[in-house]
């Protein structure tokens, strides 16, 4: 379909022929530029161009801004990064106590004649979510740590 309305776009000829559409019992499409069986006509509606406004160059200089601005932003955002991985490194500290903590407990349930019996599948799904929480975190100060490094 996007071939055929490439060629549509770019060859003004084929335009005006005639494009049939088909659609078997199991849903298969096919677009031919004969009648084929089963097929019915396509109108399509000549696409309207324009030309692009021309650029604007401006003398005043934009988007450029002073030095002690674009300091004042860097200094901001290096702040922030600074904030938001000292955030991190705790979350990830924290998830990995809980992954630890998680490790060493099994899921157990108990019978109703009260014998105990270790929930494996809950035990690898809670396990797998604590490690995911983990990655999660070491990724994101992975990624702030990368950021940070482009300021010195």
């Amino acid at each position: 379909m996007k071939y055929l309305i490439a060629i549509l776009c770019f060859y003004p000829v084929l335009v005006h022929s005639e494009i049939y559409k088909a659609v078997d019992a199991d849903g298969h499409v096919t677009y031919s530029s004969v009648p084929i069986k089963g097929g019915k006509k396509i109108i399509l509606e000549p696409l309207s161009t324009m030309m692009p406004p021309p650029a604007q160059a401006r003398s005043d200089g934009f988007p450029k801004v002073d030095a002690a601005t674009q300091k004042g932003r860097d200094e901001v955002r290096l702040k922030i990064l600074q904030d938001e991985l000292s955030t991190e490194l705790k979350l990830l500290a924290e998830a990995r106590q809980n992954l630890k903590n998680g490790e060493g407990t099994p899921e157990v349930f108990q019978t109703k004649d009260g014998k105990t019996f270790r929930n494996v599948s809950k035990y690898e799904e809670k396990v797998k979510s604590l490690r995911d929480q983990v990655d999660l975190h070491s990724k994101n100060v992975e990624a702030l740590k990368t950021e940070l490094s482009k300021f010195k």
